[in-house]
C-alpha cells in the first residue's frame, strides 16, 4: 500500500467521512450516500474519487466479487493528525503550541471540550513521569 497522503480535497474528504460513518459501500451506494441522485456523470465522479483515494492510500477496495466494495483504509483520527501536522509544518514552523493555541483560543470550547483538554494533557504528562495510568 502506498503511504498515506495527507492531501485529500474536500469531494474525496466527503467520500471517506461516508465510509468512516456508514461503513464499506460500493460506487453506487456511495453515490446514493454522498450525492442523493444517480446519473453516468456522478457515478464516474465518485469512481474517479475512489481511484484517486486508493492511490493516496486512504481507501482499499475489495475485488472479490461481482461489485467492488470500497472501505476506509485510514481512521478518521489518522487524517485528522495528518492535516494538522502539515499545517503546523506549513504555517508554524512544525510547532504545534501555535496551531493548538489558536484552536483553543478561537474557538468556543465547552466546559465538556476543556475537560476533556484538561484530562488529556494529564494523561499524557503520567505516562512520561513513567506511570502508564494516572494515579488518584
Amino acid at each position: 500500500m502506498n503511504r498515506v497522503q495527507s492531501d485529500v480535497t474536500d469531494a474525496e474528504l466527503a467520500v471517506l467521512q461516508s465510509l468512516w460513518d456508514r461503513g464499506p459501500a460500493t460506487i453506487r451506494q456511495l453515490v446514493e450516500r454522498v450525492y442523493e441522485q444517480g446519473g453516468t456523470s456522478v457515478y464516474a465522479t465518485v469512481q474517479k474519487l475512489l481511484d484517486r483515494l486508493e492511490a493516496k492510500g486512504c481507501v482499499k477496495r475489495d475485488r472479490s466479487g461481482a461489485v467492488h466494495v470500497f472501505e476506509a483504509a485510514i481512521a478518521r483520527r489518522d487524517l485528522i493528525g495528518k492535516r494538522l501536522r502539515a499545517v503546523a509544518d506549513a504555517l508554524c514552523g512544525g510547532s504545534l503550541a501555535p496551531l493548538l493555541t489558536q484552536l483553543v483560543e478561537g474557538g468556543d470550547l465547552s466546559a465538556k471540550d476543556r475537560q476533556e483538554l484538561r484530562s488529556m494533557i494529564d494523561r499524557l504528562d503520567e505516562r512520561r513521569r513513567g506511570g502508564g495510568t494516572p494515579r488518584g
